[in-house]
């Protein structure tokens, strides 16, 4: 077991911190494992850098924070059903995960967060941008926070996953993004606060995000989008953003009750290979 204390520094951008004096081969400490879970809640993504673990190394260190959640929506790393295969092979025109989003936010207990490691990079390009959404939050007037405390949205995957959605149309022209039919597809839809208590850290989020929140619960369609699209330029400006460079063995850990993230497709012709284990959260509190 280490014995070692991780190391952990803010980026100096909008969020997340980078944890060095750590080795995720070994058996981390309680002590250091409350200690990530805390900075974690805090910095809202964790960034370690040269971690070349196996699978089973990447199982472990999830497991020391809570149980695992599969992804039906992704496919999964050959003899590893619990790790989801995110990749883009050469010649791929799409990728995954290319538009602001948060993982699993439409379950009923969205994921505490997703654990990423690189495998395989492209020469340039293929880094992933992630915002904080405590201070999207923090920076609203008195009188929206006080609104949006009022407020409920629903989140769902019909308009990704579903027949008529984006996702399906990505897979019929690029085929070998998913090798799935649209119909094959799950849907599911819940409803959230809008404003979020923070399980770890205590402080308020806006908990909304473009790829799943659909709607603002008790609204219409009309009176919704506007609104939506307002919160998601507010929460994606630059200043709340930090910009990852990856690189083989590069893992980052973030958490999405209070991040969203876009992973950039500016690598045509390149290839990107990435293992992801997703761990359960807890219901959200208003």
């Amino acid at each position: 077991m280490s014995g070692d204390t991780p190391t952990i520094e803010p980026t100096g951008g909008g969020v997340g911190a980078h944890v060095s004096n750590i080795d995720l081969r070994t058996e981390l400490s309680d002590d250091s494992v409350a200690l990530l879970f805390q900075a974690l809640g805090d910095y809202g993504v964790l960034f370690f850098a040269d971690q070349n673990i196996t699978p089973d190394q990447h199982l472990a260190f999830a497991g020391r924070f809570a149980p695992v959640v599969p992804n039906v929506f992704l496919d999964q790393v050959p003899g590893y059903p619990d790790i989801s295969l995110v990749q883009k092979r050469k010649g791929q025109r799409y990728n995954i995960g290319g538009d602001w989003h948060t993982d699993h936010s439409y379950d009923k207990e969205p994921a505490l967060g997703s654990i990423l490691v690189a495998r395989e990079t492209p020469e340039r390009g293929g880094d992933t941008l992630f915002t904080n959404m405590y201070t999207a939050y923090d920076t609203l007037s008195d009188g929206l926070k006080e609104v949006l405390g009022q407020l409920s949205s629903v989140h769902g995957t019909s308009h990704v996953y579903g027949v008529a959605g984006n996702r399906p149309r990505l897979v019929a022209q690029d085929e070998d993004m998913r090798g799935r039919k649209p119909e094959d597809y799950a849907i599911k839809e819940t409803i959230h606060p809008v404003v979020i208590r923070h399980p770890i850290s205590g402080r308020k989020v806006l908990y909304v995000d473009p790829g799943y929140t659909q709607k603002i619960d008790g609204w219409t369609d009309e009176e919704s989008e506007p609104f939506l699209k307002m919160l998601f330029a507010h929460a994606t400006r630059p200043e709340l953003t930090y910009r990852f460079q990856w690189k083989p063995g590069s893992i980052a850990f973030w958490d999405n009750r209070c991040t969203c993230h876009y992973a950039v497709n500016d690598y045509e012709g390149g290839g990107r290979v990435m293992h992801r284990v997703t761990v359960e959260g807890v219901p959200l509190v208003a």
